[in-house]
């Protein structure tokens, strides 16, 4: 008679088939909006990201105004696509090497957002780097087209300072400029402390409209370059981690090493004596001895159970003679044979021979052992 209480599988299907359709189906829309959508990208200043830091919302605000935008993301693919126009570089310290000198040569107009020290150089020596502050809305106070066209607009960030008389600073915080633009006979260069006001969730914002569209528009061509890290041209740049550690750091951390081991070692627990500790449950002896028999039996060690049965059977026959724990086989032998009358070769045999070579050498062993135990008893 069954005694089975779980459901059977016609009961469990019931039971699952509506949540599991549930999540099929927003599987299926979730699939289908992925699908919808098609390859997208994605970064910070992107042009072709719709994410809120993306930059899709200006670039598409260019192109209806006639404005050609061409995304780029390595070095090679600036240098081969500026050629006069409008170049933007959204983190102008990721391009490789002296990238930005040759850039700059190559269009009329640069503008880099966030430069640092390095970037300045290359490109605007004049102008300088000079802490940071907070983006917020600040006002323009200057005569530059798009701060003229934007007005307000969400700029800080990184503040600059610069010895060219003749460049235009706009947009202060704290006395020092987030716009700077510096123009010579080689063109202009624009260096803006953030590029916050030329995402898509604060596009909308203020003049920041207004302000990217005249700032990026004033030529037809624009080149759009987002440096990546996957750049080919930065391979001969990168260097192992173990570089860029400073030798203090290294020193420091093996001596920190060196001391962990030495307070391990110092309080490593050292081996005591043995606990002896109760079992949970009573295991009886013929259990144990049934369960040892089958360990035996399954790994075929004849010899070692035959072993095992002859040391315990020594040492009874050791305890029954009254002969001492370390009694050697001769005198084991030479007193049994005594008491049973046996001859000495087949009470040897018996004790100390060969190992059985198989389970059936075992059982007669066995039996030869209790027949010489039985004898040694009624003596």
């Amino acid at each position: 008679m069954s005694t089975a209480v779980s459901p059977d599988l016609r009961r469990i299907w019931r039971g699952v088939r509506f949540p599991l359709a549930i999540l099929l189906l927003i599987v299926l829309v979730a699939l289908g909006i992925v699908l919808s959508r098609g390859s997208q990208t994605s970064g910070e200043l992107e042009p072709g990201s719709y994410e809120p830091r993306g930059s899709h919302a200006l670039a598409h605000l260019l192109e209806q105004e006639g404005v050609q935008v061409q995304p780029v993301h390595t070095i090679a693919e600036a240098r081969q696509a500026a050629d006069g126009g409008t170049l933007l570089v959204t983190s102008p310290d990721l391009v490789p090497g002296n990238g930005l000198t040759e850039l700059r040569r190559r269009v009329a107009h640069l503008v880099l957002v966030a430069p640092g020290p390095s970037s300045l150089v290359q490109t605007v020596p004049s102008v300088s780097a000079a802490g940071k502050g907070e983006v917020g809305t600040l006002q323009p106070e200057c005569t530059v087209g798009a701060a003229v066209s934007a007005g307000t607009a969400t700029l800080g960030g990184v503040h600059y300072r610069t010895t060219d008389p003749k460049a235009r600073s706009c947009y202060r915080d704290g006395g020092l400029p987030t716009f700077v633009q510096v123009a010579d006979r080689s063109g202009t260069v624009t260096v803006v402390g953030t590029g916050v006001a030329l995402t898509n969730d604060r596009i909308a914002d203020e003049g920041n409209a207004a302000f990217g569209m005249r700032l990026l528009g004033d030529h037809r061509k624009l080149v759009w370059y987002v440096p990546s890290t996957e750049d080919p041209a930065l391979a001969g740049e990168k260097r192992p981690f173990f570089d860029l550690i400073p030798p203090g750091w290294r020193y420091g951390a093996l001596t920190a090493g060196i001391a962990a081991v030495l307070f391990a070692l110092w309080r490593a627990r050292r081996l005591g004596p043995v606990v002896r500790e109760p079992l949970p449950v009573v295991v009886r002896s013929a259990e144990t001895a049934e369960g040892r028999a089958r360990l035996y039996r399954r790994g075929g060690a004849s010899g070692h159970a035959g072993e095992t049965l002859r040391e315990a059977a020594r040492e009874r026959l050791r305890t029954r003679l009254g002969l001492p724990r370390d009694a050697g086989p001769p005198a084991v032998v030479e007193t049994v044979s005594a008491r049973t009358g046996r001859a000495p070769a087949q009470v040897g045999a018996a004790l100390y021979g060969p190992p059985p070579a198989d389970e059936a050498a075992l059982v007669r062993l066995a039996d030869e052992l209790d027949v010489v135990e039985r004898e040694v008893e009624r003596s």
